[in-house]
């Protein structure tokens, strides 16, 4: 028994004791008080999660939170905050604007003021982002009140629209490259269908009157059109889908849609209640009809903050043997691309977030409009009509796809977008996955036809992802195309992706992920930490001076002590009838890498202390810059990720210019390899970097101009921008001699290039190269054209407004001079 008590087993434990002399009464007493949260929250709480559930039906939500929101009306801070809440939803979480108007309208039939409430502050925020100019957050707000336009007296949103219409006319009348009108149509076509939700029999004449109007506009291309298309196809070639302007289809759709009665099948009606509900659907039907206030639309509307451009239809799942995302015919391709697209690009600051509402799609439109979730591609080939074989996971992707191969930029940086697919795919994998590999295999078939910006954003989502899950994936589909040439679409994807996966890795790692027929394109050189220093063999030129500069770098010996080793070079390279400085840069240079190939920042800390001699070499010649650039490309050649690195780093330095490294890639590199360096992406990605540096660049100092306080003046603005006309010229000028077929080092006939005439294979390809680098730098120039219109427009009104406002402040001091007068009258009377 003591041994028993020892162990804890029985009799007295005074550590075990728990001393509770307060508490104990309490929990003998009877259960733990419960705390009810007070209704504000509890209504925010159902608000947010409104729809998520798929178990519960919409009507019971609905009917609940409107409940539970006009059994507390007294509380001032729940009606503040329902009107804020809904209005926050509808923008930040657009999916769930159904409902949240279905939740209005039922509190409709208790407690009418809260439409008013909610129209008012509607209405007030409306005319604040037309006047900002933000057309989406309009667009929205929009898409809201349609929802409640059986609540609303006489024709509703509908004086909106037309007014809408007008300026948009007014716009395109102007000028016919005008793109705040056709956004303006746009936003007009997209509220539409949730108006005639509401009662299709009711709006018909006014939305056919309306769309009959809305035609001229989106029935005619724009003049931009042609720059953002998706596809490049060569010459007898054609395009995987038929290209189609995002309004022209959306025009075409909802007139199918207007001769079928308005069905609009994929919408959501969580206002139309069971049968069992008959009464509560009357009083919803019988409520208190509203009137919707004035919105003041200005004259002159503004782009605002974000560049308006057409927008094209993209899809990845074209041309498939099975509906699996809706056909272009269906109103459905739009209406769920919008409010996906929108909940993509609102929700940027939570990936995760996104990712479910993409897994979650289906919640949020009318039911059997998708298969099941995680349906095999398989099985949705036995699906029959009228089943739906719409797969949830590929309308998500899709449009995903869509914001990723956005031209002429997205809206939101590229890895964001990487990010979204990546949580979705790791959210539900067995879903997400078999759709991404789908769409993987649609985009390589086709990587040859497309614009090669996208080409390469392609290439590095791919690359990207497989980072993400062990970079896996069955090579051995592609691997006939390991050996065409160098030169091949195919191929050089193939390459480009390797490289990118290695930049992300490290050699060894991704060659063990790859069949042995690939293995070739990883070569010893790429699994070295450190690259081979050539100085270090004696045979090579300078090779003793070589090694003196970099063991003096090593111990950051003075000026003074290098320089007698760069005269030593000088003297040496004129007796071999060398160019002394050039011969000199390049021992400097590479010693200057070899010093700093640690890690980047070692190399950045070598620069910083050389940066006064390489500013000098790099001033001096146009020669001596291109031998920075070869000298720090061909010593970090099997890495050339950290080569265009180092050099963006250069650039920032202003040891390099623009000019340099776009003369280098597209003359000096890609004339002594023939053309093929074309191929190859890191010599794409550092032009396309370089240049996106010139035009930011310019961009900065365009918008500072705007700026009341700005202290740019014209003539620093106008520098600006002749150096990105310049560079544009010379980079249109050396690619029309490589897509044409006029390149000095295509014109020679000899190492098996054929005869010189333009028929060879390979001939052929680096011409096609060429055609696909100048429709990407062509469309460059023309965006920062239009650009540089705009900011000067914005400049104009902004410099009138200022003179206007000026102007008024001495008859306003005039007229307070005048009150002062008459109310020193009146205290003397």
């Amino acid at each position: 028994m003591a041994d028993y008590d020892r162990r804890g087993g029985g009799g007295y434990n005074p550590k075990k004791r728990r001393y509770r002399d307060d508490d104990d009464g309490d929990r003998r007493g009877g259960p733990r008080r419960r705390f009810d949260a007070p209704p504000h929250v509890r209504v925010r709480k159902q608000l947010l999660a409104i729809a998520e559930n798929p178990m519960r039906p919409w009507h019971e939500e609905v009917q609940s939170i409107a409940n539970l929101f006009t059994d507390n009306w007294d509380d001032e801070l729940l009606r503040t905050n329902f009107v804020d809440l809904v209005l926050q939803l509808a923008v930040e979480q657009p999916m769930k604007t159904p409902f949240l108007a279905a939740v209005v309208l039922v509190a409709n039939t208790n407690k009418p003021q809260i439409v008013d409430m909610l129209l008012a502050k509607l209405t007030s925020t409306l005319e604040t982002k037309i006047a900002e100019g933000d057309w989406r957050d309009v667009k929205l707000y929009l898409k809201l009140a349609g929802c409640l336009q059986s609540c609303l007296e006489g024709d509703g949103v509908f004086p909106v629209l037309e007014e809408l219409f007008s300026r948009a006319v007014d716009l395109q009348t102007a000028s016919s490259e005008d793109t705040i009108g056709t956004e303006l149509v746009k936003i007009i076509l997209l509220t539409l269908p949730y108006v005639m939700v509401t009662g299709p029999t009711q709006w018909q004449q006014k939305a056919a009157d309306l769309m009959e109007k809305t035609e001229i506009i989106a029935g005619e291309a724009h003049p931009l059109q042609a720059l953002i298309e998706p596809y490049h196809p060569e010459a007898g070639d054609q395009s995987p889908v038929a290209s189609q302007s995002c309004i022209s289809l959306l025009q075409t759709q909802l007139q199918n849609e207007a001769n079928n009665g308005w069905a609009l099948s994929c919408l959501p009606r969580p206002w139309e209640l069971p049968v069992e509900e008959v009464e509560q659907q009357e009083k919803i039907a019988n409520a208190e009809k509203h009137t919707l206030p004035p919105i003041s639309i200005p004259q002159t509307v503004v782009a605002g903050p974000r560049p308006l451009f057409p927008e094209i239809y993209f899809s990845v799942y074209a041309n498939q043997d099975v509906e699996s995302t809706p056909p272009l015919t269906n109103i459905a391709a739009s209406l769920i691309r919008d409010a996906l697209v929108d909940t993509i690009n609102v929700l940027n600051f939570n990936r995760n977030v996104t990712a479910r509402f993409l897994i979650e799609l289906d919640c949020y439109f009318a039911p059997r409009t998708f298969a099941a979730r995680a349906t095999p591609f398989d099985k949705i080939r036995e699906i029959e009509p009228p089943k739906s074989s719409w797969k949830p996971e590929d309308v998500a992707v899709d449009a995903v796809f869509s914001q990723l191969f956005s031209l002429p930029n997205p809206e939101h940086k590229l890895v964001y977008y990487h990010a979204v697919l990546t949580e979705a795919c790791k959210l539900a994998p067995a879903a997400i996955a078999p759709s991404l590999g789908r769409a993987i295999r649609f985009l390589y078939r086709n990587s040859h036809r497309m614009d090669l910006e996208l080409s390469n954003r392609f290439m590095d989502w791919f690359s990207h992802h497989l980072s993400n899950f062990g970079f896996t994936w069955k090579w051995t589909e592609w691997v006939d195309n390991v050996y065409l040439s160098n030169l091949h679409p195919d191929k050089a994807f193939i390459m480009g992706a390797i490289d990118k996966e290695i930049r992300l890795s490290f050699a060894q790692r991704i060659k063990n992920t790859l069949p042995e027929p690939y293995q070739s394109l990883i070569g010893p050189e790429k699994e070295k930490d450190v690259p081979d220093f050539k100085f270090a063999d004696d045979k090579t030129p300078f090779a003793a001076e070589g090694k003196e500069i970099a063991a003096l770098l090593r111990r950051k010996a003075p000026e003074e002590e290098i320089e007698p080793v760069i005269e030593r070079i000088h003297s040496l390279a004129l007796d071999n009838n060398l160019d002394p400085l050039v011969a000199s840069t390049d021992v400097f240079v590479t010693s200057v890498l070899h010093v700093g190939s640690k890690s980047l920042s070692h190399v950045l800390a070598a620069i910083e202390r050389t940066k006064e001699r390489l500013t000098d070499a790099g001033a001096t010649s146009e020669a001596a810059r291109t031998q920075i650039i070869s000298s720090v490309m061909e010593y970090w050649s099997a890495h050339p990720g950290v080569a265009i690195a180092i050099i963006e780093k250069l650039l920032n330095y202003s040891i390099l210019t623009p000019q340099a490294v776009i003369n280098w890639a597209i003359t000096t590199y890609a004339g002594a390899t023939r053309g093929e360096a074309l191929a190859k992406g890191f010599v794409y990605e550092m032009v396309f970097n370089t240049v996106v540096k010139v035009t930011s660049r310019l961009r900065q100092v365009l918008q500072k101009a705007t700026l009341p306080e700005a202290m740019i003046d014209d003539e620093t603005i106008e520098a600006e921008i002749n150096g990105m006309r310049s560079l544009f010229r010379a980079i249109e000028d050396a690619l029309f001699a490589w897509a044409s077929g006029s390149k000095d080092e295509m014109l020679e006939a000899s190492d098996g290039l054929g005869e010189g005439d333009g028929t060879s294979e390979t001939e052929k390809l680096v011409k096609r190269w060429g055609e696909r680098w100048l429709r990407v730098f062509k469309r460059r120039a023309a965006i920062e054209e239009a650009f540089i219109v705009e900011a000067r427009k914005e400049r104009e009104r902004k410099a009138a407004a200022a003179a206007a406002e000026l102007a008024a402040a001495p008859a306003q001091e005039d007229d307070m001079a005048v009150d002062s007068v008459d109310a020193a009258a009146e205290v003397t009377a």
